[in-house]
């Protein structure tokens, strides 16, 4: 049995064994793109001085909107309960971009889209390069990242039946690196703990994962949490422009409906107001997504309808949680950093596979 479990768990593993390497590392790498974009840029995450009051959101919205080229209008305005930071003016297109807005002096510090690097590692987490949306053609990219991922949930599998400890000196000796054996000893220690270690963030990462590659298998894991499956945006923003028409918005309301928001909801992170809508965003444990959603006339800027996060479809809910899982954001610094260690050992278990298997196979000839 384990002679065949021996051998499930290679020729899983062989065929794909480097595109998982891609995937893996190119997901740790969009782990802190956040962090590491604020330490790049600064100067469009944070004001220079905070003030004793800020300007109007319409003002501020309607200053960002001379910056955006001719042709995009002003999407929603996201204001976070930090003082220290810039106001992000978002356009309608592309996704990903913002305009930085220093809400107490009204100067607009610039304009900013997804760096080139992590666009390059987004779309080989995602599509191996390919193209987002093929047009005429089958989404190759999106098919490999699939089925690489759902074979190296059933590699994992196999590896935890084949290595598991028969007793706790063995477990022990499973999840303990030495480099005073030699380099094959070093290699079969960090392939062995290293996948024991990471294990069960590789595959949560993994199984959340799918929900993007296969329209099948997102059917049926919303079903097993009692939901029902909607059409996937993907687990990022896309570059997919809106060419559509769409009035510009008033922004007289803005600032009544933010100032009456940021007075009943003290406990926000993030207020976006956008055209008739608005959400509050709070720090809690879970799903990062969550928001409470709000929507109000756009003439008087009286709030006509609240949703709470609580009342929000359970397809929504899941999405949220699918995402936070997904991106180990779920339990804030502490399960990302878990996350991006596990995405690298990841990366790294093909490579310790490879360099076992070559060895291997050498010691026959």
């Amino acid at each position: 049995m384990r002679k065949l479990l021996r051998k499930l768990h290679l020729w899983l593993a062989l065929p794909f064994g480097l595109v998982v390497t891609l995937i893996c590392f190119s997901g740790a790498m969009l782990v802190f793109e956040d962090e590491v974009m604020r330490l790049a840029r600064p100067d469009l995450y944070y004001v220079d001085r905070v003030g004793t009051a800020t300007l109007p959101v319409g003002e501020l919205a309607r200053r960002a909107a001379a910056a955006l080229p001719d042709g995009v209008g002003v999407k929603s305005v996201n204001i976070p309960a930090d003082p220290r930071r810039t106001w992000q003016v978002v356009p309608e297109r592309p996704k990903r971009a913002w305009v930085a807005v220093d809400p107490y002096t009204g100067e607009v510090r610039g304009y900013s889209e997804r760096a080139p690097f992590f666009t390059v590692m987004f779309r080989l987490h995602r599509w191996l390069l390919d193209d987002a949306r093929p047009e005429g053609r089958p989404a190759w990219g999106k098919l490999v990242v699939g089925t690489s991922t759902l074979l190296f949930v059933l590699a994992l599998l196999t590896g935890v039946v084949l290595w598991w400890p028969r007793s706790g000196r063995a477990l022990r000796r499973s999840l303990t690196v030495t480099a005073r054996r030699g380099w094959r000893r070093l290699w079969y220690d960090l392939h062995v703990a290293g996948g024991m270690y990471a294990l069960v963030l590789l595959l949560a990462m993994a199984l959340t994962g799918l929900t993007w590659s296969f329209d099948w298998y997102r059917t049926a894991f919303y079903a097993v949490f009692g939901a029902e499956s909607g059409r996937s945006g993907g687990h990022g923003p896309s570059d997919k422009k809106d060419h559509g028409v769409k009035h510009a918005p008033d922004f007289t309301a803005w600032q009544q409906v933010y100032a009456r928001l940021r007075a009943d909801r003290p406990d926000h992170s993030q207020i976006s107001v956008a055209d008739g809508t608005a959400t509050v965003s709070t720090n809690r444990w879970g799903n990062q997504r969550a928001a409470d959603h709000y929507t109000f006339d756009r003439a008087t800027g009286r709030l006509t309808a609240f949703t709470p996060y609580a009342d929000t479809p359970a397809a929504g809910k899941l999405r949220g949680w699918i995402y936070s899982v997904h991106v180990g954001s779920w339990g804030g610094y502490l399960t990302r950093t878990l996350s991006f260690l596990a995405a690298l050992l990841g990366a790294s278990l093909p490579l310790t596979g490879y360099y076992l298997w070559l060895k291997r196979l050498r010691r026959r000839t």
